[in-house]
């Protein structure tokens, strides 16, 4: 018995004995020690994994700037420069660095736990948030690699870096100031701002940090609340729960495209940002369950000790996990164990029935008969033509 999953007692009998029940709280001891331990056996690695790729990003990030670039400084006669592109005003940060990373993790994790109020699965909410890291650790590796190693200049790179160009002939270790065409091209080493870190970060624009964060979050979340509403399945979603689904992509937008706004990035690094984030979202969306876009299992969460079986849709398995409650998804079983009636009576028209079809019509692997909850299919005397190469049957002996 694992927590927060629903338990079927009328299939878990309980064993016959003589002995007094234990406390309530001896109980819960009991099952949740063994149960914590057994977690940690199987995710210390990942954990381990996190931890080492974390320290690396930090690492990174705070080594020196390993490329050296050429930037021009060059006036007209009214003093006005000519290259205007590194030249905008350092009016700060809309999103400072450490409040993207509380925005991307909290906001996130604070929506997942809300929802298992409903869904109260705890491997759903451990390889949600699990995910959300993955995530959001491996972007942020990937992009400080490249910042680091290629970087590029911020808009606001000169006001920053407030170079004075006759610092050339005594600081030029490098041999790259006043080079290039009409001799305009210098490096940071002509720079008067004491502060070599703001600096550095003037220098590290590509990619974007904010972007990378907020899609490699928000598009993971986008992927787990369209599995857990069902918004493109086998039925007509609600409109609301297709704007709800909206609400990540556009938080993940305001937040990429405000550095614009301020002048921290160019368009292009902000693309870039989005690009890895979005790449690193979908692929640890998969890693933690068993589909992205199919509706029949990417709500689904995969364990480390497990194999999923695709191929037998098994009802306990396809309905549990799910924030909707509408034909069929996400319904406790009826009296009798039975999941086939709810509400007014009424058949369900759910997944079950609709993901077997759909399964059994885009491959062979359903071979499941219908006495065993499999799919019937309407019987040949039954059929007639209906004249598009395609064939009625009566409604009884179609599913």
């Amino acid at each position: 018995m694992l927590p927060f999953h629903r338990r079927d007692a009328r299939r878990e009998p309980a064993a016959a004995t003589t002995d007094k029940p234990p406390l309530q709280g001896g109980t819960m001891r009991q099952r949740l020690v063994p149960f914590v331990i057994d977690w940690v056996k199987v995710s210390w690695r990942d954990i381990l994994t996190m931890a080492v790729l974390g320290a690396a990003t930090l690492g990174i990030y705070r080594a020196p700037y390993a490329a050296t670039r050429n930037f021009p400084i060059t006036f007209d006669a009214s003093g006005d420069i000519v290259y205007p592109q590194f030249a905008y005003p350092n009016r700060g940060w809309i999103i400072s660095p450490s409040l993207s990373g509380v925005i991307c993790t909290i906001i996130p994790i604070g929506i997942m736990a809300l929802a298992q109020l409903r869904i109260r699965s705890f491997w759903d909410f451990n390889n949600a948030v699990l995910g959300l890291l993955y995530s959001l650790i491996l972007s942020s590796l990937f992009q400080v690699i490249i910042k680091t190693l290629i970087g590029g200049f911020r808009p606001i790179f000169l006001d920053v870096c407030r170079p004075d160009p006759s610092l050339a002939q005594s600081h030029n270790a490098t041999g790259l100031n006043g080079v290039g065409f009409h001799s305009v091209m210098y490096t940071s080493e002509v720079c008067t701002n004491p502060d070599k870190d703001a600096v550095k970060n003037a220098m590290t624009s590509f990619p974007s940090g904010h972007a990378t964060t907020a899609f490699a979050a928000y598009v993971f979340l986008f992927l787990w609340m369209n599995a857990k509403l069902k918004v493109w399945a086998n039925f007509h979603a609600t409109f609301y729960w297709l704007a709800a689904l909206l609400a990540p992509l556009l938080g993940a937008t305001l937040m990429a495209a405000c550095l614009t706004v301020d002048q921290a990035h160019n368009w292009y690094d902000v693309c870039m940002g989005v690009l890895i984030g979005t790449i690193v979202a979908f692929m640890v969306y998969r890693v933690s369950y068993a589909a992205v876009w199919d509706w029949r299992y990417n709500h689904i969460p995969l364990r480390h000790r497990q194999v999923f079986d695709y191929a037998a849709l098994a009802p306990e398995v396809m309905e549990r996990a799910l924030f909707v409650r509408k034909l069929g998804w996400g319904r406790k079983k009826g009296r009798g164990g039975r999941r086939g009636v709810f509400g007014r009576g009424k058949p369900r028209v759910g997944s079950n029935a609709s993901s077997a079809t759909y399964a059994r019509n885009g491959g062979a692997s359903m071979e499941v008969p219908p006495a065993q909850g499999g799919v019937s299919y309407p019987n040949p005397a039954t059929v007639r033509p209906n004249g598009t190469g395609q064939n009625y049957g009566r409604g009884e002996d179609m599913v």
